[in-house]
């Protein structure tokens, strides 16, 4: 009896093997049968066709579903062939385990089994606590204007190699793996060296929100081709609008008076504002693809942000366990995709030719990496409208700063959509605060009188 137990496990490893082998087979070959119509990767990336974003997103696509799809089959024969329910203390069944269950009481991949809570709250001085939110603000403001103004200057300027020839870096993915590969490092080692509570969390439900925040990244490079830095800053700005479709759509929720009224108010000034820095010169279509991709990215960040509290919510992760998860599976999707597509060989090559495009990425992944950790210790530190507010300031330093350096034409309409945008942002920033404190009143209040 034990060794057909035995044989029967075996049986679905090999299953297991021959599903991804099949699958990926699969997607390879479908990538190669469009690359041979539509030509190499280096040769798709160099093309300055304005269609040329579609066939790259349709590649990317293709590349993204050589791991997305052995996982779907995967955890389809798992669960209907009862896999994981068979005895077995082999890598397989437990890495399957963690992916499509959770790690249940024996450990998982992002903890450490023996956390023990330890609370360091202590009082601070009035003193302290405005150093410690001058520090997180220059911090976010270092990275995420300097982040902003490196993403800009490679997206936009050209780079000059020992001969004199000028070109531009074309492969937006791949500033997307670097940005995740050095953020999950930085997580993955604060991991090993902060204790984590225990993480239950099945693995595969960061792969909807890494797959999201892969896209967004994508399209918020690329509209940078076609629009110009201002105009995707502000978009950012406005994404409460969609951040409110998602979240009725994810979590149902439910907004308040004031939330429309805002909403409202930042889609005229976002429209103001595009309509005053549109140039006369710029091609009708190239524009139209510009907010297509800034569409993207703000429905696909916004499904990231939901899909993110929905997990915080149900599991209780902590925000750099979901860090290290996201980006994670982040650089799984697009290494795979670069290695498929062969454009690895491409930057690669751009890197040796330009070394300043070499300092340039590092500094970029430095920002976004360390951006991140601030993100996470402010919220924690000082809260989520703290937080947005920062934010927002950083958002119309970056307008200012852009417009100074890469001198961006904005008339007076544009620079009132401006205005109308961030004092739309404020305004429910305020609304938000001064409920709070008034519920917190009326509780109070009540509980004092029961």
């Amino acid at each position: 009896m034990k060794s057909m137990k035995k044989i029967n496990n075996y049986v679905g490893d090999i299953v297991i093997c021959i599903i991804i082998l099949l699958s990926v087979s699969l997607i390879y070959g479908s990538t190669q049968i469009v690359k041979s119509f539509l030509g190499t990767g280096e040769q798709i990336l160099t093309s300055s066709f304005n269609y040329n974003w579609i066939i790259r997103l349709t590649l990317n696509t293709l590349g993204y579903l050589t791991v997305l799809l052995p996982g779907f089959l995967i955890h389809k024969y798992v669960h209907h062939s009862k896999y994981l329910q068979r005895e077995g203390k082999r890598c397989l069944p437990k890495l399957l385990h963690a992916c499509f269950i959770g790690s249940g009481q024996s450990g998982g991949l992002l903890d450490s089994t023996h956390f023990t809570p330890q609370n360091y709250a202590h009082q601070q001085t009035f003193i302290q606590e405005i150093l410690l939110l001058l520090y997180c603000f220059l911090g976010l403001q270092v990275s995420y204007l300097t982040w902003g103004y490196l993403q800009e200057k490679i997206m936009t300027q050209e780079y000059i190699d020992d001969y004199g020839n000028k070109s531009h870096f074309r492969d937006s993915q791949f500033l997307v793996f670097v940005n995740r590969i050095l953020a999950f490092i930085m997580s993955g080692l604060y991991l090993m060296a902060q204790r984590q509570p225990h993480h239950t969390t099945p693995l595969y439900k960061y792969v909807f929100c890494s797959l999201s925040n892969v896209l967004s990244s994508w399209c918020q490079y690329e509209a940078l081709k076609f629009v110009s830095f201002p105009s995707q800053v502000l978009a950012k700005a406005s994404k409460i609008i969609p951040v409110m479709i998602m979240g009725k759509i994810i979590s149902r929720n439910s907004y308040d008076y004031y939330e429309y009224v805002t909403a409202f108010f930042i889609s005229i000034g976002m429209t103001m504002f595009m309509l005053g820095s549109t140039d006369s010169k710029t091609d009708e279509v190239t524009t139209f693809f510009g907010i297509i991709l800034l569409a993207g990215y703000m429905i696909l960040d916004s499904f990231t942000s939901n899909w993110q509290n929905s997990l915080f919510t149900e599991y209780g992760m902590t925000s750099v366990q979901m860090m290290c998860a996201v980006n994670m599976f982040s650089c799984l999707l697009t290494s795979t995709s670069l290695i498929q597509q062969s454009t690895f060989t491409y930057s690669l090559t751009f890197m040796t030719k330009h070394p300043r495009f070499i300092i340039d990425c590092l500094l970029i992944s430095i920002c976004s990496a360390s951006g991140q950790l601030y993100i996470y210790y402010t919220i924690s530190k000082f809260g989520a409208v703290t937080f947005v507010i920062i934010m927002t300031i950083r958002q119309s330093l970056a307008i200012l700063l852009s417009c100074l350096v890469y001198h961006h034409p904005v008339t007076n309409l544009g620079i009132f959509g401006i205005l109308v945008v961030f004092f739309s942002v404020f305004l429910r920033i305020y609304c938000k605060s001064r409920l709070r404190f008034i519920k917190k009143q009326k509780t109070e209040v009540s509980n004092l009188r029961c």
